[in-house]
């Protein structure tokens, strides 16, 4: 029994591994399927064939595609994703300065969205057709129906433009000022934790709303318990399931999502890295985002599998 335990914890281990390989093999040979030679973007127009015979030595264009493969894997296991075809800069180097402002972006979004949707959607459960619930309902509407990069240029214009509360445009780092910082960061997270919000609440009322039928919640009831210990401690942990599994796609996602955020707010993240190393035919720059991007997506979808049993105790039964 002991041995199927751990064959079933250690198999979204497994499935992690061979997923992210498949993915490194993958994102390598985008550049392979790029037209064009990649030597193009090495040198400059009307470069002799000395510069270009060159520069694929120096980068390994004439080794065999395995070979390339092998030595890209080898340089990232020890941190080195090569050096940029434009800036000739270390890739990693370029990632870690660019990282923290989508990182910080994504997170603070992931957190609003939740800070918002969980007391949201566990009392339009307990009270459908509330007030609350009302107005969640008509502002859900209303966000699924705009796309986040109009969401965006709206705030942009009624709290830039018009009201001139925040900036607009722009990056403070937090060290320089912190009160600008946080002002600089507010449109671009609301924008992006937006959709977000309305997808957790909705998935959260309808979990909890089934929750508060089953018979340990009724019995809780009727045994006189606070409303507050009812769903708190008897609905809202069994409800979150399928919450916990949408937030490690989320997260994900959000990070992806930073792209379009970043080039409408002029954030200086990993969105606009690679936009504009996409521009500039730089792609072992994207080859690294893209890498990393789907490292991080895995990850926490791997977390999740691995927290089911912790969550729901009919899969930790189920398990034994």
């Amino acid at each position: 029994m002991k041995l199927i335990r751990v064959r079933r914890r250690a198999l979204p281990v497994a499935k992690f591994v061979l997923l992210i390989w498949m993915v490194s093999v993958a994102v390598f040979l985008l550049l392979e399927l790029i037209p064009g030679d990649p030597v193009d973007g090495l040198v400059p127009p009307g470069a002799s064939q000395e510069m270009r015979d060159q520069a694929t030595r120096i980068y390994g264009l004439d080794q065999p595609l395995v070979q390339r493969y092998l030595d890209w894997v080898g340089g990232i296991f020890q941190g080195d994703f090569g050096r940029s075809f434009t800036t000739q800069s270390p890739v990693m180097s370029m990632i870690a300065e660019r990282a923290p402002v989508s990182l910080e972006i994504a997170f603070l979004s992931m957190v609003l969205a939740l800070v918002i949707s969980i007391p949201v959607g566990v009392w339009s459960a307990y009270r459908p057709g509330g007030v609350i619930d009302k107005i969640a309902t008509a502002l859900t509407s209303a966000t699924l129906a705009t796309p986040s990069f109009v969401l965006g240029i709206l705030l942009v214009f009624i709290f830039g433009v018009q009201l001139g509360l925040l900036p607009i445009l722009g990056w403070v780092p937090f060290a320089e000022d912190p009160l600008l910082h946080i002002q600089y960061l507010i449109l671009p997270v609301v924008t992006l934790a937006a959709g977000e919000t309305v997808l957790f609440t909705r998935l959260l009322k309808g979990d909890m709303m089934a929750t508060l039928q089953q018979d340990h919640v009724l019995s809780a009831r009727a045994r006189g318990l606070p409303t507050w210990r009812i769903l708190a401690r008897h609905a809202l942990r069994q409800s979150s399931f399928s919450l916990v599994t949408v937030s490690g796609v989320v997260i994900g996602r959000l990070i992806g999502g930073t792209v379009i955020i970043e080039a409408i707010f002029g954030l200086p993240g990993m969105g606009t890295l690679v936009v504009n190393s996409i521009l500039s035919r730089d792609y072992i720059v994207v080859q690294a985002v893209v890498l990393l991007s789907a490292l991080v997506y895995l990850l926490m979808n791997t977390l999740v599998d691995l927290a089911y049993p912790w969550l729901d105790p009919r899969v930790r039964k189920a398990a034994s």
